[in-house]
């Protein structure tokens, strides 16, 4: 049996001010909750048995995924009581797998959207006989990231901090957040304290004289920490650039739940999803973004890249552009918001109050 470890929370904390009151994990991405998408990719690579390392917002999961029996898994949740980092929180759900000390076990981050092909890193792990493979992705520009060099082999030679110079660019390679790790290694991580693998775990092995393997796999790779890059993500599974078995219609230009209602001229373009009983009025053009369900875009509304809350209201000639409109809040019309611009709950803008372009 292949078994997995989902990490959920951590840096994914970041998108807590998304303003909806829908935990993110469970915002929904291409009309499902995002590690719908995640789980599964996972079953559809041969997993049976994930444990969910959480952290922020555990409640939420089990109700909603409960045993996992609908996707064909086995899911046990394992909640931090105080944050223990990435390795320390791998430690702390070790006791929940069933594998021999030599298996394979999968390691993903719950905010990451990747393409990775799941198969090839375990027979990857499996072939070079490593201690621990890593997904490496390749990036235009890795001054934000940690870089991991290879040798020949694909066999990482180093973990080194982000490069505040181009000389200590020697690299395009990142860690893209999901490894194999022999089920043994696992248990030589500290208890009880927090642990980063970055910083300790993956450097300390190297140290041993450990074998840890890279892949590289550029497919597609998308860390999920803004409201912009979630929204994006979601668009991106509609279209089908991401790849997920889970969206629940066929790809393309937009995505349409059952029980919304769209306007015969309305133009939805660019992975938009649209949730159950949200309506788009006449004349509504809608790019690329995340409309939840319940709410209403009012006619002649245009929204780019945006995400539309649970019960929202967008009123007619408004303009949004990379906005995060939360639940129930209302935009009058004649709005325009734009450059990543965040609205509460619930709140109230009237009309012709908001403007982003110079006067004419």
């Amino acid at each position: 049996m292949t078994e997995a470890i989902l990490l959920v929370g951590g840096k994914g904390t970041r998108l807590r001010p998304l303003t909806v009151h829908t935990p993110k994990p469970m915002v929904p991405a291409a009309g499902v909750p995002f590690l719908t998408h995640q789980l599964a990719r996972a079953r559809a690579a041969g997993v049976e048995h994930i444990v969910l390392a959480t952290s922020y917002l555990a409640e939420v999961f089990e109700p909603y995924f409960g045993d996992g029996s609908e996707l064909g898994l086995h899911l046990e949740y394992v909640t931090e009581e105080e944050p223990l980092g990435t390795g320390g929180a791998l430690r702390n759900v070790a006791s929940r797998l069933h594998s021999a000390p030599g298996d394979p076990v999968l390691i993903f981050n719950g905010d990451i959207l990747t393409g990775l092909d799941i198969r090839a890193l375990l027979d990857t792990h499996r072939t070079t006989g490593a201690d621990v493979s890593l997904h490496l992705t390749r990036v235009e520009d890795p001054r934000a990231f940690g870089l991991v060099p290879t040798d020949e082999t694909g066999r990482v030679t180093a973990f080194l901090e982000k490069p505040q110079t181009p000389e200590e660019i020697v690299t395009d390679q990142i860690n893209a957040g999901a490894y194999v790790f022999n089920r043994a290694v696992l248990d030589t991580i500290p208890a009880g304290r927090p642990v980063s693998v970055e910083r300790e775990t993956f450097p300390g092995l190297l140290a041993d004289g450990a074998h840890l393997q890279g892949m590289v796999d550029s497919t597609y790779w998308l860390d999920l920490g803004t409201p912009q890059a979630f929204v994006r993500g979601s668009a991106d599974l509609v279209l089908g650039r991401a790849p997920s078995p889970a969206v629940p219609g066929r790809r393309g230009e937009r995505l349409v739940l059952e029980g919304a209602d769209i306007a015969p001229d309305a133009k939805l373009t660019g992975g938009t999803s649209v949730g159950t009983g949200a309506r788009i009025g006449a004349g509504a053009r809608v790019d690329g973004s995340t409309v939840l369900d319940g709410a209403v875009i009012e006619p002649g509304a245009q929204i780019r890249d945006s995400l539309i809350g649970a019960g929202a209201r967008i009123g007619a000639g408004t303009i949004l552009d990379g906005a995060v409109i939360g639940d129930g809040a209302a935009i009058g019309p004649g709005n325009e918001l734009r450059h990543g611009i965040r609205i509460w709950c619930h709140a109230d803008i009237p009309a012709h109050s908001l403007r982003f372009s110079p006067d004419q």
